[in-house]
């Protein structure tokens, strides 16, 4: 799934660390949602949403398009 997560952060000039910090995840899934070799649960992408204050189609679309 692409996503624009690594834009946000660096707007928000957030490491890895802290978002995942803010999310409850690992800083490694951080990383691999970004590099788009892992797609987040629907919990998950919705955590990372609210963080972004967007909703999940601002951040992630699928691979098709």
């Amino acid at each position: 799934m692409r996503n624009d997560l690594r834009d946000r952060r660096a707007e928000t000039g957030e490491s890895q660390a802290d978002l995942a910090a803010a999310v409850g995840v690992t800083r490694q899934t951080i990383n691999a949602i970004e590099r788009e070799r892992y797609d987040p649960s629907l919990e998950l992408a919705f955590d990372l949403a609210d963080h972004f204050d967007c909703r999940i189609e601002d951040l992630f679309e699928p691979a098709d398009n």
